[in-house]
């Protein structure tokens, strides 16, 4: 499946394994909650990329332990109208200190993708023949912001009194 990261288009190198799915012995795996819990000790072991996906009712507190052993984790956004993953996301930057790749997956509009770098997602699975465009002309929809965030970008305040970025 190809997403968006770093503004970029790319191939999505990781194998999804549901709890119906064997594990594979070698690959990227993106797992679900109930498999990372269920394989959680042969899963830290691999030696290669691992990250998991939580749906929109599965709190990343369930993981925090666990954020240094990931390299990946997705939050799903199950339709616009719920946005625990924006909640989630900054939770995930900010308090659990995670700096590896946050995916938004799911219901991911392109009216909602600079709100979603903000909070800290660096990579999105968009529905689009163009994605890499898309996404382009949907982040630079704004060039001044009012309220800080996780992205470290100067707000209005800063900009106006010719302060530096934060960071």
């Amino acid at each position: 499946m190809l997403l968006t990261k770093k503004h970029q288009n790319t191939v999505d190198s990781y194998i999804r394994i549901g709890p119906d799915d064997s594990l594979p012995a070698e690959g990227a795996l993106l797992v679900t909650l109930a498999v990372w819990q269920d394989h959680w000790e042969r899963l830290v072991r691999r030696q290669e990329l691992i990250g998991v996906q939580l749906t929109s009712d599965e709190h990343p507190e369930i993981i925090s332990d666990d954020i240094d052993h990931l390299d990946l984790i997705a939050l799903e956004f199950p339709t616009f109208r719920d946005g625990r993953a924006y909640s989630y996301a900054r939770l995930i930057r900010e308090r659990y200190g995670f700096t590896g790749e946050l995916r938004a997956v799911g219901d991911v509009l392109l009216e909602q993708l600079h709100y979603m770098e903000r909070v800290g997602f660096n990579s999105f699975e968009i529905n689009s023949s163009d994605p890499e465009t898309d996404f382009e002309i949907a982040s630079n929809d704004f060039t001044v912001w009012y309220q800080a965030s996780g992205d470290q970008r100067r707000i209005a305040t800063m900009l106006r009194l010719g302060e530096k970025d934060r960071g």
